[in-house]
This record gives C-alpha cells, sequence and structure tokens, in this order.
C-alpha cells in the first residue's frame, strides 16, 4: 500500500498535473468572469432589443391549458416543455462562445509573437553550388579552393 501512495505522490506532483491543476483553476475563474459578462452586461442588452421578453419564461403545458408561469403549472401537477430555457441556453452558449472569441482575440492583439528573423542564404561554392560553411576556405564536395 505504501508503494501505491509514493506512486501516486510521483504521478501528483509532475509538472504537467501541476500545470492542469492551475489551469483547470485559472479556468473556472474565466468562467465566472465570461458568466458575469454575458448574464450582467449582454443578456440586458438583448433583453432590451427583443422588448424584455424573458426566454427562460416560455413554455407550453401539455394539458392543453393556460398558466401564467411554469411555477404555476408545476403546481396545479401539470408537466410542461420548457422551451424557453432552452432557447436561452442556446443564446447563452452563442454569448458565452462569442465573448470567449472576443478575449482570445484582444490577448493575441496584446502578446503577438514577434516573427524570427528570416534565415540567411546559404553559402553556395561557386565551382559545384554545394552548400558549404561560412568560414570555410576549401569546398567540403570538390575540393576548390575558395581562398581565391
Amino acid at each position: 500500500m505504501k508503494k501505491f501512495f509514493e506512486e501516486f505522490k510521483t504521478f501528483a506532483m509532475r509538472g504537467n498535473v501541476v500545470d492542469m491543476a492551475v489551469g483547470v483553476i485559472i479556468g473556472s475563474a474565466f468562467g465566472k468572469i465570461t458568466t458575469s459578462l454575458v448574464n450582467d452586461i449582454f443578456m440586458p442588452l438583448l433583453g432590451l432589443l427583443t422588448g424584455g421578453v424573458d426566454f427562460g419564461g416560455l413554455f407550453y403545458a401539455l394539458d392543453g391549458q393556460h398558466y401564467a408561469t411554469v411555477d404555476a403549472a408545476a403546481a396545479a401537477g401539470v408537466a410542461t416543455v420548457n422551451y424557453g430555457a432552452f432557447v436561452q441556453c442556446i443564446v447563452d452558449f452563442i454569448l458565452v462562445a462569442f465573448c470567449m472569441f472576443l478575449v482570445i482575440k484582444l490577448m493575441n492583439m496584446l502578446w503577438k509573437k514577434e516573427e524570427p528573423a528570416p534565415a540567411k542564404a546559404p553559402r553556395l561554392c561557386p565551382y559545384c553550388r554545394m552548400e558549404i560553411a561560412d568560414d570555410a576556405t576549401r569546398c567540403g564536395h570538390c575540393t576548390s579552393d575558395l581562398t581565391k
């Protein structure tokens, strides 16, 4: 049993496991920021554009009667199809995906990678046209003297 725990300790303390744990924690915090951005900023704007329609409250009572809310239908013991909640989830997904796209695009702009300098053209032997070292005095392919 001791060997088992030693193996687990070795596994858990490897760098990639710790890095993954940090990534999950940061991802969780980032998810909260994204959810807040969607729920607190974009959804009220979307509600304003749609005339205050609350998608989450749209439903169909399976008994054919009309109820004011999903809770009223549930209190009456009626099954409902909550299509509004489904639409709300789709809208949330699209907005979260859009926010993630914008954040990643912004991060890529801020941490723009410098392009490596173009590689220097190789030095070629004037006689056989094979590549040679820059400091060579004789071609290693055709043995021509390069000091001339």
